[in-house]
């Protein structure tokens, strides 16, 4: 994995606890990087063609980019989002790139402006300070190395020492990109980029076309989705083609974590009033609830490891969803309730060391309140690692602050990504490594872990617990 301009980013800045985190950081840095969620387009591997402009390459498709200069008043065409009516945006790159090297100040402090600054030194060796004054020059450094073929994607994947890389897609994906990874000896069970199994548009009646959709879940699948019988074969139907395809792990971003135990013919009822296009929200929200519950029954038979994302209100921003469509910058978390929202599901299924339960929030006041002692009382649950609006050091600190007292070290999955940013993979999984060997650091200074401890629970944490919960070759050693 490269390393930083300043070897100590992010460690303690107490003397005694930096030596510590140190060591600490050396033993996790080696780690390959196991990826278990994120949003990378299988196509960029399988494809493995150059990368576009810098700008299309950093700032286009990077959402916490665009949405900081909205908050400025900079509409994201002008940075070359696309549009969803196929509008005039702007496509030259370095135009683009000057417009964001002209707000860079808006970034100080940020995650992203650390994220961006370390790819730009430790990806592309470009050492020249970002300054509206130094945008050209930084582009053309970019630029120079996108063009030699050590840049290209599959070049990175071997640098970056991503051992496995998780996608994430519909059921109602073809998978041919993932078909064409495993030809060349890239995917597959046991390859290094795999899918991951992602139903929301087919399970949730309030995302856009979702009746659409679940037929075309029935033609993908060769199943009858007029029917809930069928639709239920369909969605087995798709994982087991996902499985085929390498997946290890399902994901679920509903808008909150209930879950409801229906009787078939309750579920039924509930999936006909949808179909029919007669289903309310509060419809929406029980078929969402119980569908959790399926997916659970599911992972007992076919062994995909279970995430739940919930907490985001998408496309709150109506006018960017309006002009620009998903996922570019419009969601908002919410608070969000774990403990009666998943206990139809736990008294189901929670005490069953089958199930793999991997939750994530939003919300980080559930931390110590409810998920870290939740997940220290069921054996299928698990906490997965602050995420999105929250994968920041400071959330990171706080995170182990909050969860371990109650939680452990090994009721935790290791770090997510959850990135559209290849090349901000290798940045982000070493600060989070770097932010773990600061709080093992502390453990150690205060004679509450020997370092012999310490020293295995951060490779743990980098590579061996992540690597397990997600199946990703057996079990941890």
């Amino acid at each position: 994995m490269p390393t930083f301009d300043h070897t100590d980013l992010l460690l303690p800045p107490e003397p005694g606890q930096r030596a510590l985190a140190r060591e600490l950081y050396a033993l996790a840095a080696e780690q390959p990087i196991i990826s278990p969620h994120g949003h990378v387009d299988p196509a960029l591997l399988a494809e493995d063609r150059p990368f576009p402009d810098p700008a299309q390459l950093l700032i286009v498709p990077d959402h916490y980019l665009t949405r900081m200069l909205l908050s400025q008043g900079v509409p994201p065409a002008d940075l070359g989002v696309p549009t969803r009516d196929g509008s005039p945006v702007e496509t030259d790159g370095r135009v683009i790139w000057r417009r964001f090297a002209a707000h860079w100040h808006l970034f100080r402090g940020t995650p992203s402006r650390l994220w961006l600054e370390q790819t730009f030194r430790t990806v592309f060796g470009v050492h020249t300070p970002l300054r509206p004054s130094t945008a050209d020059a930084v582009y053309d450094e970019i630029a120079a190395r996108l063009a030699e073929p050590d840049f290209r994607p599959r070049a990175l994947f071997e640098r970056f020492n991503i051992e496995v890389l998780a996608t994430t897609e519909s059921p109602l994906d073809d998978l041919a990109q993932h078909a064409k990874l495993a030809a060349d000896g890239w995917g597959g069970p046991g390859g290094r980029v795999v899918t991951t199994f992602r139903p929301d548009d087919v399970v949730d009646m309030e995302f856009e076309g979702w009746s659409t959709n679940v037929d075309r879940l029935g033609d993908r699948a060769g199943e009858d989705t007029g029917t809930y019988a069928g639709y239920l074969a369909a969605l087995r139907a798709r994982r087991a083609a996902f499985i085929a395809a390498g997946a290890t792990s399902s994901d679920h971003g509903h808008p909150t974590a209930r879950t409801l135990d229906l009787t078939p013919a309750e579920a039924e009822r509930l999936y006909d009033r949808g179909r029919r296009g007669e289903a309310d929200a509060a419809d929406a929200e029980a078929f969402r609830a119980h569908m959790l519950v399926e997916f659970a029954r599911m992972s007992l038979d076919d062994g995909l490891v279970m995430q739940l994302h919930p907490g985001a209100v998408r496309n709150h921003n109506r006018w960017l969803h309006a002009r620009h469509g998903r996922d570019v910058g419009g969601d908002i978390p919410q608070a969000t309730e774990y403990v009666h929202a998943l206990a139809p599901l736990l008294e189901r299924y929670g005490n069953d060391p089958r199930l793999r339960l991997v939750l994530y929030t939003l919300d980080e006041d559930t931390f110590t309140r409810e998920l870290a002692p939740l997940a220290g009382g069921y054996a299928a649950l698990l906490l997965g690692a602050p995420w999105w609006f929250l994968d920041s050091p400071e959330v990171l600190r706080r995170f182990r602050e909050a969860v371990t007292e109650s939680a452990g070290f090994y009721n935790t999955t290791g770090f997510v990504d959850d990135t559209r940013a290849f090349c901000s993979i290798p940045v982000r999984h070493d600060v989070a490594r770097r932010v773990d060997a600061g709080f093992l650091a502390r453990l150690v200074a205060e004679h509450r872990l020997p370092m012999d401890e310490a020293a295995e629970t951060i490779v743990d944490l980098a590579y061996r617990l992540p690597k397990r919960v997600f199946n990703f070759g057996g079990q941890a050693q």
